[in-house]
């Protein structure tokens, strides 16, 4: 009798840690996805360190991950920005090329870099991005 209220009480344990860690999944997506809408793609900033902190994934998967969250993100502020005029259609065209290739090279050069130099480089970007940004 006493060991299975003990599993029961581990059992309601589990439980309620595996809605805590849902609920903080759910609060991380709705600060990223605002994050992105503000900034116009900021979130990706904040998606990799909540996967590897919060989900415990590595920095490859992390960086794969917030990728593929924040694409269909930007696709929906891309289309709010559209409907109320604010998107120019040249810097749109050549910046949205230049884009692309980088997506592709950098997407590419993810397969090949070890996940210490991935964390590296992602580090210094946003230490220079957020010198640039004080300054």
């Amino acid at each position: 009798m006493k060991k299975k209220k003990i599993q029961e009480a581990k059992q309601r344990d589990e439980n309620k840690g595996e809605k805590v860690h849902k609920l903080l999944l759910v609060l991380s997506g709705a600060v990223i996805g605002f994050l992105n809408g503000f900034f116009g793609g900021g979130g990706g900033m904040v998606c990799v360190p909540i996967l590897e902190k919060v989900l415990g994934l590595d920095s490859k998967h992390s960086h794969a991950t917030a990728i593929a969250v924040i694409f269909p993100l930007s696709l929906i502020s891309a289309f709010i920005y559209v409907i109320n005029g604010v998107i120019e259609s040249l810097p749109l065209l050549t910046v949205g090329l230049g884009v692309v290739l980088g997506g592709i090279l950098g997407s590419y050069a993810l397969k090949f870099l070890p996940p210490k130099a991935i964390k590296i480089i992602f580090a210094l970007i946003m230490f220079v991005g957020g010198i640039k940004l004080i300054l």
